[in-house]
């Protein structure tokens, strides 16, 4: 059980700032599913009528959070995935009985252990969800303190080893669940640059695979031998290191650090402009990327994101800190991650960030993607003439080509434009596009006088790097 590691985690304030009662009333038919639940575990205990009521009304609340718990964290996934503000109050509900199902499950352990048959697995499961919540509320946020929260739950459930007895138990299931926390956990350790814990997880995830599929000879041991693959390729990417000189390996985060930002040149004002939101958009064809993470994704959210105050304590010691040892709350701009998006849902995600975007701030949009060139010369030179980058489509592709050929009359209706982002530019907008067609966007129009910044990468290596 994880007591002074990381029962503290869960925020009093912020995502589950509201604790009404321990317990909610459930309602007639959670009630009856509960109760008939109860049964099912008591019924191996001996008679029902001998437990007494009290230790019975504890299994029953226990049954109801836990229930209402998957309720609502499956009820997550069909949140909108753009927009800032109606997913809080949802998250808030989740996070609120998420805190509850947690001391719950630590104030009545005896009881739930002798009457529920509570398991070591089970109490994992609960942490690795609780990590769940709050990596994707750093996702929602970009505020890397919930990373911290999330690296402090995964790493209490590996220290105690909550996953142990999984592999005693013939359910193929709980294996897979075990696996998955291996997975998220990792990508938490990419995120906060934790390489060395990193290299434990894959060397024990490794492990987990090949006795998972010599047990059960199962039909996914490829897709978790590409995951393997995947964050192998990534760790050797990434991040960048450095010699010191004592010879030491340093590895060089892209955050921002407290005492890393540049100073402001002479006559330059502070406070004209704030970078409020980011769409980072990878789509690449070939790229090393893991979890839906490409490299330059990577890369680019870092470069977002103010480096965590007290960050090596608060790995050094995992769980361990007090509220009041928490990092200050400080504001990063919000990012929209989106890996080999439609058309669609790319205008999407961005009509949504252009609309909530504050007074006197700027959008800022990453574009690192495949080139889509002109398929024929076009007797005008107008925005959508140049080609541009690629989006996702459903159609077959062979080698990152698509099967289906347009006539050469016709744009690639699967191709982001220059003149696509033109409606944008009615508020300040900053573009990069990493892009081996990044020349398309060389021309880019100012139509509504708004401030406008548009970086485009090389499109050839120099000669002496070519070899």
């Amino acid at each position: 059980m994880v007591r002074g590691a990381a029962r503290q985690r869960l925020p009093r304030t912020g995502p589950a700032s509201r604790t009404t009662g321990l317990v909610e009333k459930p309602s007639r038919k959670r009630k009856s599913r509960t109760e008939f639940a109860l049964k099912e575990i008591m019924s191996s205990g001996g008679a029902e009528d001998d437990i007494p009521q009290g230790e019975r009304k504890t299994v029953t609340d226990f049954c109801y959070l836990l229930d209402k718990s998957k309720q609502l964290f499956n009820g997550l996934r069909d949140l909108p995935q753009y927009g800032q503000k109606q997913w809080q109050s949802y998250f808030g509900r989740t996070f609120d009985v998420y805190t509850k199902l947690w001391k719950f499950q630590q104030q009545h352990r005896q009881v739930l252990d002798n009457r529920y048959g509570l398991k070591r697995w089970q109490i994992g499961e609960i942490a690795s969800k609780i990590g769940q919540l709050y990596y994707h509320y750093y996702l929602r946020t970009s505020e890397t303190s919930y990373l911290n929260e999330a690296f402090s739950f995964y790493s209490a459930i590996r220290q105690r080893s909550y996953y142990s007895q999984v592999n005693k138990e013939d359910r193929p299931e709980l294996v897979v669940k075990k696996l998955r926390y291996y997975a998220r956990f990792i990508v938490v350790c990419l995120l906060l640059n934790k390489m060395d814990v990193v290299k434990d997880l894959v060397k024990e995830l490794s492990d987990e695979i090949e006795d998972y599929t010599h047990r059960f000879n199962t039909e996914d041991q490829v897709e978790w031998n590409l995951v393997l693959q995947e964050v192998a390729a990534f760790v050797e990417a990434d991040p960048v290191m450095v010699l010191n000189d004592d010879n030491t390996i340093v590895i060089t985060s892209n955050r921002l650090a407290e005492t890393g930002a540049p100073l402001l040149e002479q006559g330059m004002i502070v406070g004209q402009l704030t970078l409020a939101d980011a769409l980072i958009i990878g789509n690449c064809n070939n790229q090393v990327k893991f979890s839906e993470l490409t490299v330059d994704m990577f890369r680019m959210l870092q470069a977002l994101e103010r480096e965590p105050m007290n960050l090596a304590s608060q790995m050094n010691k995992p769980g361990m800190q007090e509220s009041t040892e928490k990092p200050a709350r400080r504001e990063n701009p919000h990012k929209y991650l989106l890996y080999k998006p439609t058309f669609s849902q790319l205008y999407t995600f961005l009509a949504a960030a252009f609309k909530e975007l504050p007074a006197n701030s700027v959008l800022l949009i990453y574009l690192s993607a495949t080139g889509v060139f002109p398929s024929g010369r076009s007797d005008s030179e107008g925005p959508y003439d140049f080609g541009g980058v690629l989006t996702n489509s459903n159609r077959d592709m062979i080698n990152g080509d698509a099967i289906h050929k347009r006539s050469q009359s016709y744009k690639e209706m699967h191709c982001l434009h220059p003149g696509d982002l033109y409606p944008f530019t009615r508020k300040p907008l900053f573009i990069i596009v990493d892009s081996s067609n990044s020349v398309a966007y060389k021309n880019f129009t100012n139509l509504f006088g708004q401030p406008l910044v548009c970086l485009l990468s090389p499109t050839a290596y120099p000669k002496a790097l070519q070899a």
